[in-house]
Parts: C-alpha cells; sequence; structure tokens
C-alpha cells in the first residue's frame, strides 16, 4: 500500500512539472521600438511615426500626417501589447487626436481635439513577413466614427521594414499607405 500512494505521488509530481513545462511564458515577438516614414497615396499624404516601449507590455506611440495644405493629423497615446502565442501579439491603444482639415468636420484654425482607442493583432505568416489589423472607435468634437486598417510588413533585415498599410474611415477617409519603418 505504502509503495503505491509513493508511485502515485511521483507520477502526480511528474505530471505536474511536465503540465508547468509547457506553459512557459511567452514573450512578445514584436518589436514595439522604432521610427516610421509614410506616404499615403489619395489623398497623398506625408507622415511620421514612433513608438517606443515603456514596459514589457506598453509602449508610448506618436504620429503626424499631412497634405501640406494647412492641415495635420495628430496622435499621442500609449498602448498595451500582449502574446497570444509564440507568432501573435494582441495590442490595444487609446491616444489623444488632434485634426484639422478646411473642409468638413474638422475645420478649425487649431484643428479640433478629440480621442481614438483601438485594438488589434499582428501576426508572424514567416520569418520575414508580418501581418496585421485593428479596429477602433475616433470622437473628435462631434464626430464619430468606427476606423479600421489592415497592413503587410517585408522585414528586409533586423533593423528595416517596408510595408504597405490600408485605413478605413479614417481622417482622410479611405487611404493605401507605403511604410518603412527604423527599429531603434
Amino acid at each position: 500500500m505504502r509503495k503505491t500512494f509513493i508511485a502515485t505521488g511521483i507520477i502526480l509530481a511528474s505530471l505536474a512539472s511536465v503540465a508547468h513545462a509547457n506553459n512557459k511564458a511567452t514573450m512578445s515577438n514584436f518589436s514595439y521600438d522604432y521610427a516610421e516614414a509614410r506616404i499615403g497615396i489619395s489623398p497623398l499624404t506625408y507622415g511620421a511615426g514612433f513608438s517606443k516601449s515603456i514596459h514589457p507590455n506598453a509602449h508610448l506611440t506618436g504620429s503626424i500626417d499631412t497634405e501640406f495644405d494647412n492641415d495635420w493629423d495628430m496622435a499621442f497615446g500609449v498602448g498595451f501589447h500582449a502574446p497570444v502565442n509564440n507568432w501573435a501579439d494582441i495590442t490595444g491603444e487609446i491616444k489623444a487626436r488632434n485634426a484639422k482639415k478646411d473642409t468638413g468636420a474638422f475645420s478649425s484654425s487649431s484643428g479640433k481635439l478629440g480621442m481614438e482607442v483601438n485594438i488589434g493583432v499582428r501576426q508572424w505568416l514567416g520569418p520575414q513577413l508580418e501581418v496585421g489589423g485593428l479596429i477602433g472607435h475616433l470622437n473628435i468634437d462631434d464626430s464619430e466614427k468606427t476606423i479600421g486598417s489592415i497592413y503587410g510588413r517585408f522585414h528586409a533585415t533586423e533593423l528595416f521594414s517596408i510595408g504597405v498599410q490600408g485605413r478605413f474611415n479614417d481622417i482622410y477617409d479611405d487611404q493605401i499607405m507605403i511604410t518603412t519603418r527604423f527599429k531603434y
């Protein structure tokens, strides 16, 4: 009887060790420390952005885009990122937004101030190919929109990547962006 209890105890301890070994914590597979330059198509815009990690699962983010026609779209905020598995992260951000355009809901001499909140996913499709998307809510002044974007990014080296992004229902409406990122 005592040998049975000892054998059962050893088996249970072994099973617990195996279960613990299979539940290793996974770290984010993506860098959230980068500077970005981008060009938008239809309408033609120029922009820049950055992201900087402030915690293993949090980052600061900021961006500005403009047509150079007395207009802008600025954003600054904080975001989180958490691994889903070894190849995907779930992300979310809350940003203060300031937008100015000559026509429409954002026509003002100093721009209109508002907030954006979004949630998204980043996924590796291969060693150098990343895809992702997000959906969010944008509230500036009296204008409320549901916004979204999808993208694909080719990582040419560990420090440099190029990508194509589609933005939907954002400040400049639907737009295609050509982007480059430089990891720091």
